[in-house]
């Protein structure tokens, strides 16, 4: 297996900001495809105008109850779904909303996922002119039966001309490519790589193939028509992952995002950070401080309950609870050991209220761990190497014991 690309004697800026994002879901899909798990729901009509004073009356709403007061937004996400079937001016005037309620960083990244059908590559230039500076594309891959397997409603040709589409619009773009599939070798997951880097911007997700509940995949599994591949053969896809990102420059700055220095996703590193975000739409969740106190919010899921509230109240949300320190201190160690830079003490104390590594892992519950070249510690960060990250679910169970 590869050695970690980002190690504890790694030289490295001191823990970095937790940033605040905002997060945009929009539920909506052409279809559903036999692997999401999303909350995205297939309608043959949507109200576009509607669904825009929706959005824009419970961001008003949100930003008048004082959540994010004082921040900075440094990320913007339109999630989904697919965001990229919403009419650009609904993301121009979401935008324009939210610079009147907070200050924006000056680097401020503004993402959009999008599909790469024709119809919807062909507003890529609209999105940029509305504020998106970055596109996430969800190819998933360049096999056209690959593609009728997943469900996807795009072919491998429209994949490809839609990244082109993406770098003539925007200055950054991603995409996304699902492996370790039932049947699949490393042969031609090694050629597969090989065609996404010679199109790749500064970033590429790469996701293993997962069966998740009341998917339809999970019902072809359930009915025996569907065998996903085995671990091993998965991990060894994994490994091979490693190897041919890490010769590209592209490491693994989490389990399954790579990138250039520097072109990592900010919205996400909000969430893996630990940091404040506020999510508007349908089932969307937020973590934010209100006073010293975290506060978790979700709003309701499904379309027509949430677009119903927020026309009657101004908002959609569903719940809304304190956050326990500890708790939150666990959910900072969980998403902060993904990435390759780990957990940094100083922003672990800055997220809690004074929690640190050595209070929530003592040194005796990592040691075991660190000689099984599973963690690196440091009095500054506490990391998994990569190793540790192939096994992270099993690696956070010994840890929070």
């Amino acid at each position: 297996m590869p050695v970690s690309a980002d190690s504890i004697a790694t030289p490295q800026r001191a823990a970095p900001r937790r940033g605040f994002g905002l997060y945009v879901h929009w539920p909506f899909c052409v279809s559903k495809c036999p692997y999401c798990d999303f909350n995205s729901h297939v309608r043959e009509q949507v109200d576009a105008a509607r669904w825009q004073a929706a959005y824009l009356a419970e961001l008003g709403h949100y930003a008048a109850a004082g959540i994010g007061a004082g921040e900075e937004i440094t990320s913007v996400f339109f999630g989904g779904g697919t965001p990229s079937l919403m009419p650009p001016g609904t993301a121009a005037a979401i935008l324009e909303a939210a610079r009147r309620h907070w200050r924006f960083a000056d680097d401020a990244e503004v993402t959009l996922e999008a599909n790469p059908n024709s119809a919807e590559a062909g507003k890529f230039a609209a999105f940029a002119d509305a504020g998106i500076n970055r596109l996430s594309i969800g190819v998933q891959s360049f096999d056209g039966d690959v593609l009728k397997f997943l469900g996807r409603a795009h072919d491998a040709s429209e994949a490809r001309a839609a990244i082109a589409a993406a770098a003539k619009a925007v200055p950054r773009w991603s995409f996304d490519l699902i492996y370790a599939r039932p049947g699949q070798s490393a042969e031609s997951w090694r050629a597969e790589l090989t065609e996404a880097l010679r199109l790749a911007g500064d970033h590429l997700s790469l996701y293993t193939l997962t069966i998740e509940p009341n998917t339809g995949f999970a019902g072809a599994v359930a009915r025996g028509a569907l065998a996903p591949m085995p671990a091993d053969d998965q991990a060894a896809l994994y490994d091979l992952t490693q190897e041919i990102m890490d010769r590209a420059g592209m490491p693994a700055y989490e389990i399954s995002n790579h990138s250039r220095p520097g072109g990592e996703s900010r919205h996400n590193l909000v969430y893996w950070r630990s940091g404040e975000y506020l999510g508007l739409g349908p089932g969307a969740h937020a973590r934010f401080m209100r006073g010293s106190e975290w506060r978790a919010m979700q709003n309701r899921r499904k379309p027509e309950a949430w677009l119903e509230q927020v026309d009657a109240q101004g908002h959609g949300r569903e719940a809304e609870m304190p956050v326990p320190m500890r708790e939150r201190a666990e959910e900072a160690l969980m998403m902060g050991l993904r990435l390759a830079e780990g957990v940094w003490d100083a922003n672990l104390r800055d997220a809690t209220g004074g929690f640190s590594l050595a209070d929530l892992v003592p040194p005796g519950r990592s040691a075991p761990l660190e000689a099984a070249g599973l963690l690196q510690r440091s009095p500054e960060r506490l990391v998994a190497t990569c190793e540790g990250r192939a096994v992270l679910d099993g690696l956070l169970a010994k840890l929070l014991a």
